[in-house]
């Protein structure tokens, strides 16, 4: 089986959309895989709210690269994690580039965004000098040591001076190394197409429920021209919904509420590997 790293260069390369639905633990990325995506995605945003945080620049580099270790060692497709800023200059972004290769990611993304950052879909991003950004992407590029792991260049100069600026660094990445841009947050849908058209690398769309972009679907967002369409926070918003309903279910019913489909212990343990360690349980024992 190839490495990681080399699995999503190969999906990169090969024509049509890589989707990585968002997650923030091992259960979302098991089951993003069960549902046979290509690819998992490690949002920041998940991963801040797991650890009780909103997504405000909170979660170090340390929490984050510990995440994305366990999500790529519970599943078998790559893992795209977003590696917010770097956490610092080129000094830092070559520590973080290096930890998240070897904790198992086969990418990330580092963005323009000040430090302490905020989610792309918030108001009052601030970003730092084009020239910083340029810089961080080729110490990112040259900080890798295994030449399939992808460096995803994040631009939030849309919301902050315009679609023409994010472009400028999204071409600026691209000279400097990056594998692919990730231009976060256009407005209109003339906005999201006008991206791949002027954008001379392989472009990310961040597909965000209620967020500052148009949502738009995998059709789409091919016939556009993107290669990569991630889903940061589906399961987590469903998981909440869910959780809240059977807590209220709970509450009014003062029993067990019991769903339709409900799982037993073996079954629930069954879909996370159960039955691979039930194997080595009674793996005979080799007596010569």
């Amino acid at each position: 089986m190839l490495k990681a790293a080399s699995q999503l260069r190969s999906l990169i390369r090969e024509p049509g959309l890589v989707v990585a639905p968002g997650a923030y633990d091992c259960i979302t990325a098991g089951l993003i895989e069960q549902a046979h995506f290509p690819a998992v995605y490690m949002t920041g945003a998940g991963t801040a709210i797991s650890l009780g945080y909103p997504d405000y620049g909170l979660v170090t580099m340390s929490e984050m690269v510990a995440n994305a270790g366990r999500i790529a060692s519970a599943v078998n497709i790559p893992l795209i994690s977003d590696a917010d800023t770097g956490y610092g200059n080129e000094l830092n972004v070559t520590r973080t580039v290096r930890e998240f290769e070897r904790a198992g990611a086969a990418a990330i993304h580092i963005e323009d965004q000040e430090f302490p950052k905020r989610c792309g879909h918030l108001d009052d991003k601030r970003i730092v000098d084009r020239d910083a950004f340029i810089s961080k992407i080729r110490a990112a590029v040259a900080a890798r040591r295994d030449p399939d792991f992808t460096i995803i260049a994040r631009t939030d100069a849309r919301a902050v001076a315009g679609l023409e600026e994010a472009l400028i660094r999204a071409n600026g990445a691209i000279a400097a190394g990056a594998d692919a841009v990730f231009v976060e947050a256009p407005q209109t849908i003339e906005e999201v197409a006008e991206i791949p058209r002027r954008v001379a690398g392989p472009c990310l769309f961040n597909v965000v429920g209620a967020g500052k972009s148009p949502l738009i679907d995998f059709k789409t967002a091919e016939t556009f021209g993107y290669k990569i369409m991630i889903v940061p926070v589906l399961l987590l918003s469903r998981a909440v919904e869910a959780c809240e309903s059977a807590l209220a279910a709970l509450r009014s019913s003062s029993a067990y509420p019991i769903a339709p489909n409900e799982q037993s212990p073996r079954d629930l343990f069954d879909r996370f590997g159960a039955k691979e360690w039930d194997r080595i349980r009674v793996r005979p024992i080799d007596k010569s």
